[in-house]
């Protein structure tokens, strides 16, 4: 397992739309273990491909909870080519930051449940209902395989005074 550099906002490869994932290899396990080291070293709860610079439709989530005796129970999890079947009409919002947009957070509008169908790395497809945190996370990187950002979602002023601000800090930064 290898940490992995997370390309930051404003880099370009942020707005690529992923191309889905054909087949479960070696390589596609190896790139979620990855995944998973360089997630948890950020820190974060989701991750997509594209975030280490990887085009490819896969997303690694660990959406921890604590048992009654609290401890931490880690619920890591890999979906490949997830996508959303249904939303309901119910919104809820939930403060959101981003591991390509460090140390922001805006609060974002989204569906309050969805429908996903996704492939799980032994090949197997699930369907699955998700809310809550989980909804919303799993809605916030399905937009990074779609080249969305969490951002995108906000006003235009809010919008650009956020590119604004990572676009110096690349700038400052020789990137």
């Amino acid at each position: 397992m290898a940490i992995r550099e997370i390309i930051i906002l404003p880099d370009k490869q942020l707005r690529l739309v992923s191309r889905p994932i054909e087949k479960v290899t070696p390589e596609i396990r190896k790139l979620a273990d990855d995944m998973f080291e360089t997630m948890y070293d950020a820190p974060g709860i989701g991750l997509a491909g594209i975030q280490i610079a990887q085009p490819v439709r896969i997303i690694t989530m660990d959406l921890a909870r604590r048992d009654e005796d609290g401890e931490l129970n880690p619920r890591p999890r890999v979906f490949i080519n997830p996508e959303i079947l249904s939303a309901s009409e119910e919104l809820s919002v939930y403060e959101e930051g981003c591991l390509s947009i460090p140390e922001y957070y805006e609060e974002v509008e989204r569906p309050a449940r969805v429908r996903i169908r996704f492939t799980d790395l032994d090949g197997n497809v699930h369907e699955e209902d998700a809310e809550g945190i989980f909804a919303t996370c799993i809605q916030h990187e399905i937009d990074h395989l779609n080249g969305v950002l969490f951002v995108d979602y906000l006003s235009k002023l809010k919008r650009d005074r956020v590119l604004k601000k990572f676009t110096k800090a690349a700038k400052l930064a020789g990137k």
